[in-house]
Formats: C-alpha cells, sequence, structure tokens
C-alpha cells in the first residue's frame, strides 16, 4: 500500500476509486464500503485509495472537548487498511484551514485536483466538507460537471451492520471485549512499552510487565482482569492483564496496565508489545491479604489458560 501525507501535487493514481472518512477502528461497518471500492477498481482495472484525517477532526473542530478516544491509532488503521488490500491511502493533514473548504473546493481540490477520481464511493447519509454541508445529492450534482461517477452505500446495507465506532466505544467501557472484537472483526489491541514498575508481581510468583500506552488518545477498556495474547517480536504469547488501581497492594488513583506472560522470563524492560484482549474474566477486587490475592491469581491463570487454549 501507497502512502500520501501530501495534497501539494496530483497523484498518478489509475482510475482512482475513492473514499472517504476518519475509518477509526476500521470496523465491519467500514469495510462494507472499503469491499465496494475495492470490487469496482477491480471491474473498471482501477485502484482503490482511501482518503482520511490526522489528527482526528473532532480534535480540531472541537478542542475544549477531551472525552474522544481513539479505536485505533494512525499507525494500527494503515496497518488494517493495508491488511485489507488497499492500494493508496492519502492522510490530509487535518487544520483549521481544511475544515473550512466548502464541498465544493473539497471536490475541485482534492477528488479532483489531487487524486482525479474516477468513483467515489460514499457511506448512506454521510456528509462532508465546512459545516458538512456536502450530502450525495450535492455529489452528484458535482459529478456531472466534473466528470466523476458517485456511488451512495445503500440504507439497508448500512443498517443491516448495527455497528458504529460509539457502539465499540462503549462496549471496551463495558469491558465487553469479545462484543468489541465481533464489531470490529478482530481482536481491540492496545500498543505500548514495558516501563519499571514497583516490581511487586515477583513476590507473588506472577511478574508483571508494567505497559505505558503509545498513545495517550487510545481507549483502554474497563477496569478488570482480562486473557490476553501478546505479541513481542512477531511471536504470541499467552498471558493475563490487570487493568486497575491494584487495590490489594497500594489502591492509587492512576490506573495501571500490567500483563503477566505464561512461560516468560525474559527482561522485556523497553520492549514494544502488542496486547490483543481477547475475554474480561472479572472484576478488579480489594482482598484482605496477600495470600487471598495469591489464590486469586492461581485461578486467574488457569481460567486465563482455559479461554486461550480453547479458542477457535
Amino acid at each position: 500500500m501507497k502512502i500520501y501525507r501530501h495534497l501539494d501535487k496530483p497523484l498518478s493514481i489509475q482510475r482512482p476509486v475513492v473514499t472517504s472518512g476518519t475509518f477509526d477502528g476500521v470496523h465491519t461497518g467500514h469495510r462494507k464500503i472499503i469491499h465496494r471500492i475495492m470490487e469496482l477498481a477491480d471491474d473498471i482495472n482501477g485502484e482503490s485509495v482511501i482518503l482520511t484525517f490526522e489528527p482526528h477532526p473532532r480534535l480540531i473542530l472541537a478542542p475544549h472537548d477531551t472525552s474522544l478516544r481513539l479505536l485505533t491509532t494512525l499507525d494500527e488503521k494503515l496497518e488494517l487498511l493495508e491488511y485489507m488490500g488497499i492500494a493508496h491511502t492519502l492522510i490530509i493533514p487535518f487544520n483549521r484551514e481544511f475544515a473550512a473548504l466548502s464541498s465544493q473546493q473539497f471536490v475541485q481540490n482534492v477528488l479532483i485536483g489531487t487524486l482525479h477520481t474516477h468513483s467515489l464511493v460514499i457511506g448512506y447519509d454521510h456528509q462532508f466538507g465546512r459545516n458538512r454541508e456536502g450530502s450525495f445529492a450535492n455529489l452528484k450534482k458535482l459529478s456531472s460537471s466534473l466528470g466523476f461517477h458517485v456511488e451512495e452505500i445503500p440504507a439497508q446495507d448500512v443498517d443491516n451492520v448495527h455497528v458504529s465506532s460509539t457502539k465499540i466505544r462503549q462496549a471496551l467501557l463495558d469491558g465487553n471485549v469479545q462484543a468489541a472484537a465481533r464489531y470490529l472483526s478482530y481482536p481491540y489491541q492496545l500498543r505500548g512499552t514495558v516501563v519499571d514498575g514497583s516490581k511487586i508481581g515477583r513476590t507473588l510468583g506472577y511478574p508483571t510487565a508494567n505497559i505505558q500506552i503509545d498513545n495517550n488518545l487510545k481507549l483502554i477498556p474497563a477496569i478488570g482482569i482480562y486473557a490476553v495474547k501478546v505479541e513481542i517480536e512477531g511471536q504470541l504469547f499467552h498471558g493475563m492483564m490487570s487493568i486497575g488501581r491494584r487495590p490489594t497492594i497500594e489502591d492509587t488513583e492512576k490506573i495501571s496496565l500490567e500483563v503477566h506472560i505464561f512461560e516468560m522470563n525474559k527482561n522485556l524492560y523497553g520492549q514494544s508489545l502488542i496486547i490483543y484482549m481477547i475475554e474480561r474474566m472479572r472484576d478488579e477486587v480489594k482482598y484482605n491479604n496477600v495470600e487471598e490475592l495469591k489464590q486469586q491469581l492461581q485461578f486467574d491463570e488457569q481460567q486465563a489458560k482455559s479461554i486461550l487454549n480453547n479458542l477457535t
């Protein structure tokens, strides 16, 4: 997949079949549109193009709203698009100047001037341009005068998917990572670096890697104990993860992310990890003493191994 990060000159792409959006999560709803542009591109011997934005438009349009949390970072999004087989992705630097473009300016400057769009596919009720003034009807008029084809994904196709980024975020905030995985069509992932911790896990017989998430806008699922898979340098391992405040040990306000990787004795400090969230096993609980906690960790380990070993 070729990646472009500029709008300053036309791109040389053969019969571009384009769709645009933030595509946070690249979930099953997005994939309806993505599969369609790939199908159209094959039909006309063209090439599929995703047009997306960085940073997320909400960060520019509503700078005082700090509630946004991302399902996918830009790197994760690009990996997913490449895995799906998209030929080209144009990352538009989203700023106030770009946000001020009218729908007609967007079509003329970007879709035609930069991409020479052959065909454009949009989701049902998709709007774009300044104040979201652009609509399918608006695009149809412009397509006739500017010479490109435009297609809208039918309402019933969108409605049948029953998925949105908002719905996925809520599932994760509820700790329902299995539902999130169904909506996404892949396990939700967290990427981070192993940092120095209190090393209390070692004294319990369960050494943990303390994780610092790479992007502070990344959504962290609900507090609790999870069965996870962990990718280290391309190798997959099984483990269990705690997201919480460690109430039995210190009970702080700060939420920590700690993962215990089964059959792993290697020093991981400074190592980059990808954690795949498979299933939430229980709430975080404050135990009366360390012995009770150790007994629970033993039970958690057996439960996590059973969950992970029985995955189809």
